[in-house]
C-alpha cells in the first residue's frame, strides 16, 4: 500500500509540497502550496460536517508535507488518492461553515497557491447533495459590520494639545465609545482595528478591516493647527487623485491581485478587466462614502460647530480599501484650548460616539447591503417558520413581532407575509 501511494506520487505532475494554516476571527484559510495551477472541485457534506477537495493529476507525500493540524474550525485534515491519479483531501469540521476556493499565482515570497477559506459568519453551507430552490434555502441574516480605526498609537502620539493631551489618547476612547454605541443598535457590530495604546500601520488598518469583512470603515482622529483658535469637526473621504493613485498601485502590485475587490478576484482576469472591475468598485465605494459621510456630518452638526459645512476630499491612505466605504472623522482641534478640554471629557466622547453611530445607522437605513438584518422589512412564511424562530433571526421581541403584525395567536401560515419592525416599532 505504501509503495503504491509512493509511486502516485511519483507519478504525479502535480504534486502538494506544503500545507499551510492561518486562523482567523472570522475565517480560517488554509493554503495548499502546489507545483502547478491544479484542475480542483470543493464540495460540502454533512453528518458529520466536511469539506473535500478533489485535486486532478495530483499527489501528496505524507512524509514531507504535515496534514496535523488543526484550529477551531478545522477538527482534522485526511488525504488519500483517488482514482488512481487524483488526490482528495478532507478537512473534518467542528461545525457548519462557509467555503470557497481559488487559485494564486506565484508572488516574490510563494509558487502556485490553491486556498481554502472557511468563514464563520453563520451561512450554513449547502450539502452537495441537496439541491434547494431560493424559496426553499433558509435565509440567514448577518449584522452589519464598521471597522472603528482610532488613529496613532504607540509610538505614534499624533497631535498635542496645549495641555498635552495626546490625540491617540482620545482617538481610543472616543472609538472604544463608538464601538459600544454601535454594538448596541440593532443589525449593528463594530471591530476595534486597535484596543490599545500600539501603533497599527496604515495599509494594516485597511487590511483589518477587509479581513473582518467590514462595510464601513471609521477612521477617528482630532485635528491641530497653528492657530489655536480654529475649531470644529470635519469629516473626509477619498480623493479621486488617492483613488487613482490606489487603482495604480492595485494593478502594478501582484499580491492585491490576491485579494478581493467588491467581492471580485481580480486574480485570474487580464489587465484590462481588472481595470475596469477596480474601477467600478471604486466609483460605488466613493459614492458610499460621500453618502455616508454627509449622514455623519450632519449629525456632527448637531452637536456643535463643524470646521467645513460640507464633506472633505483627501488622499489619506486608511480611505484607500478599493471596496469599502471609508471616512475619517477629525472630532475636533485638539489645538484649540476649548476643543481640547472637551475631548478629554468622557461625556462629551459619549456624544460624539452617539452622533456618529446616529448618522451610520441613518445612512445603512437606506442602503443596508443585501442578506443583512436592516436589509429585510418583510419576510414570507415558509414551511417550518414559528413566531419565537424569527424574533430570535431579526433580533427583535416576540411580542412586538406580534404586535406590528396584529396576530392573535403565534400561527402562522405559509405564504403570509409579516412586516419585520425594528426596535422602536416602526
Amino acid at each position: 500500500m505504501a509503495v503504491l501511494f509512493a509511486f502516485q506520487v511519483m507519478a504525479a505532475p502535480i504534486v502538494v509540497k506544503n500545507v499551510r494554516m492561518w486562523p482567523a476571527p472570522d475565517h480560517t484559510r488554509v493554503v495548499l502550496d502546489i507545483s502547478t495551477p491544479v484542475e480542483h472541485m470543493l464540495f460540502t457534506l454533512t453528518n458529520p460536517d466536511r469539506v473535500v477537495v478533489d485535486l486532478v493529476g495530483a499527489g501528496l507525500d505524507r512524509s514531507q508535507v504535515s496534514l496535523d493540524q488543526a484550529d477551531e474550525r478545522i477538527a482534522r485534515i485526511r488525504s488519500a488518492p483517488k482514482n488512481g491519479s487524483d488526490l482528495r483531501v478532507v478537512f473534518d469540521l467542528t461545525g457548519t461553515f462557509r467555503a470557497k476556493s481559488f487559485l494564486l499565482k506565484p508572488n516574490a515570497g510563494y509558487g502556485h497557491r490553491l486556498v481554502i477559506d472557511l468563514y464563520s459568519d453563520n451561512v450554513a453551507a449547502v450539502p452537495a447533495t441537496a439541491s434547494l430552490s431560493a424559496s426553499q434555502a433558509p435565509q440567514v441574516l448577518r449584522d452589519i459590520v464598521i471597522a472603528i480605526d482610532a488613529g496613532h498609537g504607540g509610538d505614534d502620539p499624533g497631535a498635542v494639545g496645549p495641555s498635552k493631551t495626546r490625540e491617540k489618547d482620545v482617538t481610543l476612547a472616543v472609538a472604544k465609545k463608538l464601538k459600544s454605541a454601535v454594538d448596541a443598535e440593532r443589525g449593528m457590530r463594530a471591530v476595534l482595528v486597535r484596543t490599545g495604546d500600539y501603533y497599527v500601520g496604515l495599509r494594516k488598518r485597511m487590511q483589518v478591516a477587509r479581513e473582518h469583512r467590514a462595510d464601513m470603515f471609521v477612521s477617528i482622529h482630532a485635528d491641530a493647527f497653528s492657530d489655536p483658535r480654529v475649531h470644529g469637526s470635519s469629516v473626509y473621504i477619498l480623493s479621486h487623485n488617492g483613488a487613482s493613485s490606489e487603482a495604480a498601485r492595485w494593478l502594478a502590485e501582484q499580491e492585491n491581485s490576491a485579494d478581493l475587490v467588491g467581492g471580485v478576484s481580480l486574480d485570474d482576469k487580464d489587465d484590462l478587466l481588472a481595470s475596469v472591475l477596480l474601477d467600478l468598485s471604486q466609483t460605488a465605494t466613493l459614492n458610499a462614502s460621500t453618502q455616508a459621510g454627509a449622514k455623519v456630518l450632519a449629525q456632527l452638526k448637531q452637536l456643535g460647530k463643524t470646521h467645513k459645512r460640507d464633506v472633505q476630499r483627501a488622499g489619506f491612505v486608511v480611505l484607500k480599501s478599493p471596496d469599502i466605504p471609508s471616512i475619517l472623522i477629525e472630532t475636533a482641534f485638539i489645538s484649540n484650548p476649548d476643543e481640547e478640554r472637551r475631548l478629554k471629557d468622557s461625556g462629551h466622547q459619549r456624544e460624539l460616539a452617539k452622533s456618529i453611530t446616529a448618522g451610520l445607522r441613518g445612512y445603512f437605513e437606506i442602503y443596508a447591503p443585501p442578506g443583512t438584518v436592516l436589509a429585510m422589512r418583510e419576510h414570507t412564511i415558509t414551511t417550518g417558520d414559528t413566531l419565537s424562530e424569527l424574533a430570535d433571526r431579526y433580533q427583535i421581541p416576540i411580542n412586538l413581532l406580534r404586535t406590528a403584525n396584529e396576530l392573535p395567536d403565534d400561527q402562522l401560515q405559509v405564504g403570509q407575509v409579516l412586516h419585520i419592525p425594528d426596535s422602536t416599532g416602526s
